[in-house]
């Protein structure tokens, strides 16, 4: 017997809710504003939850909403909401990971756009360095982050020196014991 989901569902709810992050404080010091995660690159259809979301989020009307052309299918002219159209904006010389939204009473802001086929793990990681405040870091290198440079610290804020080659080194992988015969 096949089943249909309701639009109450848990379910159906989880996956329309609109994967968003934002800085609590708006403080526009840092590179973006925060971060947004869509499913797909259709704009017409993920464009209006996160325009519901900010306004819910924020308290505040959006009134306008600029992207990268190339970035984004199905970009519309106009994208309707609570009470008003919402002006769509496109354009060749914005970063295209990149998606602003002027709001009403306050500057725009800017939200990194994950690419909607990214994994979990470094999806949810640029989501929170994206909220958590973006001084100089690149819309880029939040989305594909640097390994660490040599004689930075590890993870786990330690670093290790080689022996003899005057410079820190990472450790070595536990190698398995060997046995001779």
């Amino acid at each position: 017997m096949t089943t249909l989901l309701s639009p109450s569902s848990p379910v159906l709810a989880a996956q329309a809710a609109p994967r968003l992050s934002l800085n609590a404080v708006l403080d526009q010091r840092g590179t973006v504003d925060g971060a947004w995660w869509p499913r797909s690159r259709d704009a017409a259809a993920e464009l209006p939850a996160l325009i519901s979301a900010v306004d819910r989020r924020l308290d505040r009307a959006v009134l306008r909403v600029g992207l990268h052309a190339d970035a984004w299918d199905h970009i519309p002219h106009r994208i309707p909401a609570r009470g008003r159209h919402i002006r769509v904006g496109w354009f060749n010389s914005a970063d295209p990971h990149l998606i602003t939204l002027s709001i009403a009473g306050t500057v725009p802001i800017s939200l990194l756009v994950i690419p909607p086929g990214t994994a979990d793990g470094p999806a949810m990681a640029a989501l929170a360095l994206a909220a958590a405040g973006t001084i100089g870091v690149r819309p880029a290198d939040m989305l594909h982050p640097a390994p660490p440079a040599e004689g930075s610290p590890g993870r786990d804020g330690s670093a290790s020196w080689e022996n003899e080659g005057g410079h820190v080194a990472d450790p070595a992988p536990a190698r398995p014991a060997t046995t001779w015969s």
